[in-house]
């Protein structure tokens, strides 16, 4: 479970890595979904561009690889959306089991199709990195997890049940 969890972030993360870099490049491009990139955003592109030292080259190519990947990504992103939106009135109304599962059904599919999706994307950007910037991308998903890992630990045990 660890794994799939750590994939799924290391996949968000190329995601992130090269929407930031895509958004950092032009202005031209069309305003992204609900205001953001898929991930977290401009801002953590220009981290990993810098972070890397990643060449004009290497910029521009991850770029073309987001804009190639768009048509892909945001019909899975409305998906997840739309599922969220439709579970809604069963939280603050009327529960339907049947309805809500057949709803949780489509959505783990899409999120299984997302992760996919971002695996294969991740996988075509790591690509584009020199074997040092590999490395150090590696050294910085390691720290990472470890950090994720430092943290679920720390985290307070549920309190007993009475």
């Amino acid at each position: 479970m660890k794994s799939i969890r750590f994939r799924l972030l290391v996949a968000a993360l190329a995601v992130m890595l090269g929407s930031a870099i895509a958004k950092s490049q032009t202005a031209d491009v069309p305003p992204p979904m609900h205001g953001q990139e898929f991930g977290m955003g401009g801002h953590m592109m220009g981290f990993f561009a810098k972070y890397l030292d990643l060449s004009d080259a290497q910029k521009a190519q991850i770029k073309a690889v987001m804009q190639k990947e768009r048509p892909t990504l945001e019909p899975l992103m409305e998906q997840l959306r739309q599922a969220h939106e439709q579970l809604k009135p069963y939280e603050e109304g009327a529960y339907d089991e049947v309805k809500v599962r057949a709803i949780v059904a489509q959505h783990t599919q899409t999120v299984e199709e997302l992760a996919v999706q971002e695996t294969r994307i991740h996988n075509e950007l790591f690509q584009l990195l020199t074997p040092d910037q590999q490395a150090k991308m590696k050294e910085f998903e390691a720290n990472r997890e470890a950090r994720m890992q430092q943290h679920m630990q720390s985290e307070p045990s549920a309190p007993p049940e009475k």
